[in-house]
C-alpha cells in the first residue's frame, strides 16, 4: 500500500489527518502569576503544581493511540512504528542471553535462562511474498526457495545475526506463514460455504488479509463490516499459534516469547498492533485489550536488507543451503512440527491463476468445484487487470458460484459504493429509500458474489509497498545501472514486477523435481487423507487445528477468528464538551480498532 516511510518523507497520505485525537492530559489551569511588585524573592512550588510558563511536554504518540484515531487514512501512520524496525530487532537481540530450548535423555523440553527477566525466546515467521522479492533481487538463478533458506541462515545460522551480536542471540525457529496459509484458505472457503464458525458474516464474504484494506473500511466504510471474514490472516494465525503452543508446552509466559514477522507490506505493522490480536482475548475473557502481542515486530523486505547492512552481511553472499538438522532445535510438540516444518517442502502456489496474494479466492473456487463434479471455473476480465470475475458452473451450465476479486484503492472505492446500504427518505410521503449506487434498469440491486478476493496493492502482494523496487539502489547497482543517469519507467517497473512474480511461482518447479509433482502435504497424506483439494487436506487441517485447540486448552473459535469495529473520529466535530465526558470518548476510542 505504501512506500517505505521516514521522519522526512510524510508524503504518503490518502488524505492528510486534520487533527489528532491523542489524548494528553491537562492539568488544571493555576492562578494567574502576581505581578511583580508583590512576587516574593523565594518560592515554593508545591509537588504537582503547574509551573507559571504553563508549558508541557512534548506529547508522545504510540502506534496503539494512532490506531484509535481516523484522522489519517493511510500506511503513512506506520512511521509511528518506531518499536517495529530492523533496529528495534537489533536491540531486543542484544538486551540479554536468549531462552534456549533443551532436550536432556530424550525427556521432555526444558528452557534455559528463565532467572534472567530480559531473556527471550526468538521465532520468526516470513511469507512467501518476501522470499520473492529477495530472489528477484538476487537474481534469476536465484529461486524463492534459495532466498528462504537465505533468511533462515541470516536468522538462524553462524554466519546470520548471531556472529555480530552482543550475546550471539538468534531465532530458534524461521516458520514459512505458508502453513498458516493453508490453515486460513480451508477455514475461508469453509465460511465462505456456510460452515465456519466465529460468527458468520454477510455475504458477499470480504477477505481479511490485507490489513490496509481493513484500516481502510474500518475508518471509512464501516458499513462493510460485517462483510468482512472473521479468519484471521496467515501473519495473524502463525502469530497465535507460536505464542501459544509455545507458551502452553514450554511452560513460559507468552511475553518471555518475542515474534518477528518478516511481510511485503508496512501496513502489517499496523495489524501486528491491533488489540484484537494480543494474548488478552486468547488468554482472558476472550475480550480485546492491551496484552502481549501475537506479534512483537514486523520487518519488510527492505528491512532485511538494512537489517544485513546494520550488521555488516552481504545478504546475497548467504548460504543457500538448509539449516543443518543437526542444528535445528524440534518443536515441542511433533504434530505441530510436522504441520510447521513438513519432511518435504512446502509450495508456495501450485497455479498462477490463484495470483500472488496467497490464492483466498481461488481455493474456495477450487473447494466449491469439488462439491459438485463435472463443475467448471469461467473467468471474465473487468475494466482493469485487477477487478475479475469468476463463476462456478455446473455440469448443466447453471452458475453455482460467484465471486471477484478487486485489487487496488480505485476499484476498492468501486467496491463499497455498491455494498453502501440506501438510506431512508426524509422526505414527507417517500417510500422510497435514497443513497445506494444507482443501478442500470433491468438489473439486480446490490452485488451478486457470494465471496469477494479485496487487496490494496495492484497487482497483489508481490508489489506490496515494503517490496525491493527496482528503482531502488541494490537493484539498479546490480543490474549495472547508474541511479544518477536513468531512473526506471513504467515499462521497467513492469518487468520487474513480472521477475517478483516469476520467483514467487519458482518454488512449484523446485517442489516438483523434489516430490514428483506433489506439494509437501499432499505427499505426506497420500493414503490418509482423501480430500486432497488444491494440495491441501481440509479433514487433515482441521485435524492439526483440533489438536492445537487440545494442547493449549483454548476454544478453536479463539484461535483462528477475530473481529473489527468502527473506528470513529471527532475531527471536525463540536469539542466543547465537557472535559469528563471528552476523556470517556476517548477512552472509547483507545478502546480498540486501528
Amino acid at each position: 500500500m505504501s512506500a517505505i516511510l521516514s521522519a522526512d518523507d510524510l508524503n504518503d497520505f490518502i488524505s492528510p489527518g486534520v487533527a489528532c485525537i491523542k489524548p494528553v492530559e491537562t492539568l488544571p489551569a493555576g492562578p494567574p502569576p502576581p505581578a511583580e511588585e508583590e512576587a516574593l524573592e523565594h518560592e515554593v512550588i508545591l509537588d504537582g503544581q503547574p509551573t507559571a510558563n504553563g508549558a508541557g511536554a512534548p506529547a508522545q504518540i504510540s502506534l496503539t493511540d494512532c490506531l484509535a484515531c481516523s484522522g489519517c487514512v493511510t500506511s503513512a501512520e506506520a512511521v509511528l512504528v518506531s518499536l517495529q524496525s530492523h533496529a528495534e530487532l537489533l536491540s531486543v537481540l542484544d538486551a540479554a542471553p536468549g531462552l534456549r530450548v533443551t532436550r536432556r535423555d530424550g525427556s521432555k523440553p526444558a528452557v534455559d535462562g528463565l532467572e534472567n527477566p530480559d531473556a527471550k525466546l526468538f521465532v520468526a515467521s516470513v511469507s512467501p511474498q518476501t522470499r520473492a522479492s529477495l530472489a528477484a533481487a538476487a537474481g534469476r538463478d536465484v529461486s524463492e526457495r534459495d532466498a528462504g533458506r537465505m533468511i533462515s541462515q541470516l536468522l538462524t545460522g553462524p554466519d546470520g545475526v548471531r556472529a555480530g551480536g552482543r550475546w550471539n542471540n538468534a531465532f530458534t525457529w524461521v516458520v514459512d506463514t505458508n502453513a498458516a496459509r493453508e490453515a486460513c484458505l480451508v477455514l475461508g472457503a469453509e465460511e465462505a460455504l456456510g460452515g465456519g464458525g466465529g460468527g458468520v458474516a454477510k455475504k458477499p464474504i470480504l477477505t481479511s488479509s490485507c490489513p490496509g484494506w481493513v484500516c481502510y473500511a474500518e475508518k471509512t466504510h464501516p458499513h462493510v463490516l460485517p462483510h468482512i471474514s472473521r479468519v484471521k490472516s496467515p501473519q495473524a494465525l502463525a502469530g497465535t499459534l507460536l505464542k501459544t503452543a509455545l507458551s502452553r508446552t514450554l511452560g513460559i509466559a507468552p511475553d518471555r516469547i518475542w515474534h518477528l514477522a518478516v511481510m511485503p507490506c508496512f501496513d502489517k505493522k499496523l495489524e501486528a498492533s491491533r488489540e484484537e490480536l494480543a494474548d488478552s482475548v486468547w488468554n482472558g475473557g476472550g475480550q480485546p485489550g492491551r496484552g502481549v502481542r501475537d506479534v512483537d515486530c514486523v520487518i519488510t523486505s527492505k528491512e532485511i536488507l538494512m537489517l544485513t547492512e546494520s550488521r555488516n552481511i552481504d545478504f546475497f553472499s548467504l548460504p543457500r543451503s538448509p539449516i543443518p538438522a543437526a542444528s535445528q532445535t524440534p518443536f515441542p510438540d511433533p504434530t505441530l512440527q510436522k504441520f510447521l516444518f513438513p519432511p518435504r517442502s512446502r509450495i508456495s502456489q501450485s497455479d498462477p491463476l490463484a495470483g500472488t496474494s496467497g490464492g483466498n479466492l481461488y481455493y474456495t473456487l477450487q473447494h466449491v468445484a469439488a462439491r459438485h463434479p463435472g463443475s467448471k471455473i469461467s473467468t471474465v476480465r473487468g475494466r482493469n487487470a485487477d477487478v475479475v470475475e469468476y463463476t462456478v458452473t455446473s455440469a448443466a451450465g447453471e452458475p453455482i458460484f460467484k465471486a471477484a476479486r478487486y485489487y487496488g484503492f480505485r476499484n476498492i472505492q468501486n467496491l463499497v459504493r455498491r455494498l453502501k446500504p440506501a438510506r431512508p427518505s426524509r422526505m414527507p410521503g417517500a417510500t422510497k429509500a435514497v443513497g445506494g449506487m444507482r443501478k442500470p434498469a433491468g438489473k439486480s440491486t446490490g452485488l451478486e458474489y457470494a465471496y469477494v478476493e479485496v487487496m490494496a496493492c495492484p497487482g497483489g502482494c508481490t508489489n506490496g509497498g515494503g517490496q525491493i523496487k527496482v528503482d531502488d539502489p541494490v537493484v539498479m547497482e546490480r543490474n549495472g545501472t547508474d541511479p544518477e543517469s536513468s531512473k526506471p519507467g513504467p515499462q521497467e517497473q513492469k518487468q520487474w514486477l513480472a521477475q517478483v512474480d516469476e520467483a514467487y511461482f519458482s518454488a512449484s518447479d523446485s517442489d516438483d523435481e523434489v516430490n514428483g509433482g506433489k506439494d509437501a502435504e499432499a505427499a505426506e497424506n497420500e493414503g490418509k487423507y482423501n480430500d486432497i483439494i488444491g494440495g491441501i487436506s481440509p479433514s487433515y487441517i482441521r485435524d492439526t487445528l483440533a489438536h492445537w485447540a487440545s494442547i493449549t486448552g483454548i476454544d478453536i473459535d479463539r484461535l483462528v477468528y477475530t473481529s473489527y469495529r468502527e473506528v470513529v473520529s471527532d475531527v471536525g466535530k463540536d469539542t466543547a464538551a465537557g472535559a469528563t465526558e471528552r476523556v470517556v470518548q476517548l477512552a472509547g476510542k483507545i478502546g480498540g480498532g486501528w
